[in-house]
């Protein structure tokens, strides 16, 4: 049996979608640190909010593992990489509306990976750390 995969990205995409079917503009919340590329002259309190709508973008990939695009910062084009990780939420500008997610704790299930799953049949090691679960919670 294979891994299960995380349904963030999913989730991601979906409420993307929603937000363009229905003439929102959608955005995304991030967790800025050493992995996320993205202009630190507008990142505040280790957060930044982007648009993602595809007018405010070029080559969005909302992918398993990351949020990749290029956008215009103050007339610049930046490349951008947000590693799925960080996204703490994505919603639609005018309304609030979307999904947040609680932080990731270190050594995640997503982050480790199979290299911390069993095969089918075998228990979890009892000396093994217990990950919570990451749960989903809807703010309107």
């Amino acid at each position: 049996m294979s891994e299960i995969t995380s349904t963030k990205p999913y989730m991601v995409r979906a409420i993307h979608e929603w937000c363009t079917d229905n003439g929102l503009t959608p955005h995304l919340l991030v967790e800025v640190d050493s992995q996320t590329h993205v202009p630190m002259a507008y990142v505040k309190d280790n957060q930044i909010v982007l648009n993602i709508n595809f007018s405010a973008t070029k080559g969005l990939q909302i992918e398993s593992d990351a949020v990749i695009f290029s956008a215009r910062f103050n007339g610049a084009s930046t490349d951008i990489y947000v590693p799925m990780k960080a996204v703490r939420g994505i919603f639609a500008r005018e309304n609030g509306q979307g999904m947040f997610f609680e932080v990731e704790p270190e050594g995640s299930p997503d982050e480790k990976g199979a290299a911390n799953s069993g095969s089918a049949g075998e228990s979890a090691m009892p000396d093994a750390p217990v990950v919570k679960k990451p749960s989903l919670r809807v703010v309107k």
